[in-house]
């Protein structure tokens, strides 16, 4: 417990251009609720969405309940069973043509969050609807410094023409603020760094970067001396707590750093993604890291992270695949096709345990991070070659504050709306909403 009196939970270290956000430590909670155990943490959310469908029958889990069997791809994920929940029967009707010709790829990312039907077009006249988070940051708005977060590896695209006729924005975005604005997303770790940590006036924050490019200062060396102040005031468990944290944050700063400088040369026959060829597990796990950071100092509770839009045709050469993503995912049931679309579908999974790692390693009271996260990963499209959009490869890690039973497997009726999950998961938020897409009532049985 802190040793003076109680500090503010928006509590900020600063320095020149920095303002670095604290996890919650025990100074800033009530007295009664430290010694009782009984302390309240908040809830966040976060929704990562995976490219070109899986391969089902390595991807199906056999059992249902908590006697569930893990399958190939989703083996990696096996130390966090107690924390996952899996889903099958779950669909997405609205990325059916339903009348609108070709184009699976672009309906998937533009319905995966929003339960929508997209309009086909090219043009300005895009329409969509508002997405599940940001349901949940409008609810939320004014209680963290950032409504919400947006993440991409791929950059953003607002328009252009894509799949079949559609407006690249549709497959660029996945967090919609209306009908018609989708929330563009950052691809940038250093950027995604700066935004979360940087602070004061536009000029402190340039001179900031510049005297830390100059001498190679980490952007906690600025706050050192409001750091060391602050822990003066605190006890043993948070001086600790406060150290850890100070120190995740310089590991995550010199990975960027590192990363900046690290480009990937692909052998020959090798399909280079578009943009600066860089390692993309390296990028992910990053993008994850900034997530992870934003979670734990509340500076936003609501995420978004396109991992890859649906129709990218990166090749993965550290896994022995030659061909890009997208093109194998049309495997026609070739053998060959379907071991690598396998390799990436697991890969994918190890990425996704970097991030549930990282949110349970931070400790918050008796509990941890990924305790009072909900965690959804998925995709729009389940049979790849076939472009179905029922039976989606989607689960849930987290216990959400206690509201979900997790360590199961929950089959559904056929061609449930998953729509239906994030009404139960903006229930769970605080944010109850009648309906969001294509929605027909709260999911049953999470509890």
């Amino acid at each position: 417990m802190s040793k003076s009196l109680q500090i503010p939970r928006r509590t900020f270290l600063r320095g020149l251009g920095t303002a670095i956000a604290l996890p919650t430590l025990e100074a800033m909670l009530p007295s009664r609720a430290v010694a009782s155990g009984g302390a309240k943490f908040p809830t966040r959310m976060a929704f990562i969405y995976i490219p070109n469908g899986v391969v089902q029958q390595k991807w199906n889990v056999t059992g249902e309940g908590k006697g569930f069997r893990f399958s190939h791809i989703l083996e990696p994920l096996s130390q966090h069973r107690e924390n996952l929940t899996v889903f099958s029967g779950l669909s997405h009707q609205k990325a059916y043509a339903n009348g609108d010709g070709a184009g699976d790829h672009a309906r998937a990312n533009a319905t995966f969050l929003t339960g929508c039907q997209a309009r086909k077009t090219s043009g300005k006249d895009i329409k969509l609807g508002v997405s599940v988070d940001q349901v949940a940051a409008k609810s939320l708005a004014g209680k963290t410094r950032f409504p919400s977060l947006e993440l991409s590896s791929d950059g953003a695209r607002l328009s252009g023409r894509c799949d079949s006729g559609y407006s690249c924005a549709y497959q660029f975005n996945l967090s919609w603020k209306n009908e018609s604005t989708p929330m563009p997303p950052e691809s940038d770790p250093k950027a995604v760094f700066d935004r979360l940590f940087g602070g004061g006036s536009k000029k402190e924050i340039d001179e900031n970067k510049q005297r830390r490019e100059r001498y190679r200062k980490s952007i906690l060396d600025f706050a050192l001396e409001d750091a060391k102040r602050l822990e003066n005031r605190l006890g043993y468990a948070d001086k600790q707590k406060l150290n850890e944290y100070l120190d995740s944050i310089r590991e995550v700063e010199n990975s960027i750093e590192v990363a900046s400088r690290s480009d990937v040369d692909l052998p020959e026959g090798y399909i280079a993604p578009s943009g600066k060829p860089r390692d993309f597990g390296q990028h992910v796990r990053l993008m994850a890291d900034m997530m992870a950071l934003a979670f734990q100092t509340d500076s936003t509770r609501v995420a978004t992270y396109l991992l890859a839009h649906d129709g990218d045709n990166r090749s993965y050469p550290h896994l022995g695949v030659r061909e890009g993503h997208h093109s194998i995912s049309h495997h026609r049931k070739n053998k060959d096709k379907l071991a690598s679309l396998t390799k990436i579908n697991r890969y994918h999974c190890t990425l996704l345990a970097h991030f549930l790692d990282r949110l349970k390693e931070i400790k918050e009271g008796n509990g941890t991070l990924l305790d009072h996260s909900m965690v959804v990963y998925g995709a729009a499209i389940g049979d790849p070659d076939r472009h179905t959009h029922h039976d989606l490869p989607v689960l849930l890690a987290g216990k959400g504050n206690g509201a979900i039973q997790t360590g199961r497997h929950i089959q559904y009726p056929t061609r449930t709306p998953m729509a239906n999950l994030f009404l139960s998961m903006l229930d769970i938020m605080g944010a109850p909403t009648e309906r969001l897409g294509d929605s027909t009532g709260l999911l049953k049985g999470l509890s």
